[in-house]
């Protein structure tokens, strides 16, 4: 699918059937967004505005000579766009080509920043003059939208933390579950944020854009590096919560083990008194006393006690 958002004066008008792109409105186009779009798709705009794409695992290579390259009419620029759900959390590549004053996307995933933006850009449309300004301020929605997230994720935090401290009910599993998604989700973001720094730090030093984008670029810049260091805070936080919670799953265990203990401690002494007067030797004393059932009885039940008297005087019990 292709949407071309045409500049007319002070408004901004959509076409979205290719074959309204004749001269005069090509060169009014401003972006051209396109959501999954097929081969036909892509080599026409190709061919109609004299623009080679990357292929999509150029898209995906990491190196910063891949993430962004500048040409002398052409900025080619790959970033990462964070998809979160509860089920799962990845990052997924957006393509940018700014071509003159021309804004092309290309994505193979909707995105929310697309969508609230695209109603951004009917209600202020003399905001934007050319493709610079669109791209400048969609990253910064979907800077906006990852700090949204490291807040819901801050506060996801804190909630499982009190869980831990306060109403741990031996759910091992499903609270080792979440510390290892939330650990997952805070490490997406940290990559998507690192990727858009370097993009901009590049950005930044390009000539080809009006000088009043560079003071939105520097403050997009100094506002992803405060976020980054909020996800370095919440992988030490993670990483304190996952030591603690090992402790008390500790603590748990050495509980039970000490409970064992105490038990196999009571019952030995009875036991050996058992044992030994459960041998079948012929010359024993006892056997043929008619006490000796009720002396092994009562040698059992004291050995029984004794060991609980010592415990409760050390306080062990």
């Amino acid at each position: 699918m292709i949407k071309c958002f045409v500049k007319n004066e002070n408004a901004i008008a959509l076409i979205d059937t290719m074959s309204e792109l004749d001269g005069e409105v090509i060169d009014k186009v401003i972006w051209i967004d396109m959501l999954m779009p097929t081969h036909d798709e892509i080599i026409f705009i190709e061919n109609t505005f004299g623009i080679k794409f990357p292929t999509k695992q150029e898209t995906e290579e990491i190196e910063i000579s891949s993430r962004y390259w500048e040409e002398t009419d052409k900025i080619e620029i790959n970033s990462y766009f964070l998809i979160s759900s509860n089920q799962n959390s990845f990052n997924e590549t957006v393509s940018f080509i700014l071509y003159r004053g021309l804004l092309i996307s290309i994505r193979y995933a909707a995105l929310y920043t697309f969508e609230e933006f695209n109603r951004k850009v009917y209600a202020t449309p003399q905001q934007f003059e050319s493709g610079y300004d669109i791209f400048c301020n969609l990253l910064d929605i979907r800077i906006d939208a990852d700090a949204d997230i490291i807040e819901k994720l801050s506060r996801d935090i804190a909630r499982i933390r009190k869980h831990v401290f306060t109403d741990y009910k031996n759910d091992d599993e499903e609270i080792l579950e979440k510390i290892s998604s939330f650990e997952d989700l805070n490490m997406q973001i940290r990559e998507s944020l690192t990727d858009k720094q370097r993009i901009l730090s590049s950005f930044l030093k390009s000539d080809k854009y009006k000088p009043s984008l560079k003071n939105d670029v520097t403050i997009m810049l100094k506002d992803i590096k405060s976020l980054v260091d909020y996800t370095d805070f919440n992988f030490q936080r993670l990483d304190y919560l996952q030591n603690v919670f090992v402790g008390l799953l500790s603590i748990q265990q050495n509980k039970v083990i000490k409970i064992f203990t105490i038990v196999n401690v009571i019952f030995l002494p009875p036991t050996l008194i058992a044992s030994i007067y459960g041998m079948n030797f012929q010359i024993m004393p006892e056997l043929g006393w008619k006490f000796g059932y009720g002396l092994s009885v009562f040698l059992m039940v004291c050995s029984s006690i004794l060991p609980i008297y010592i415990f409760k005087r050390k306080g062990l019990i």
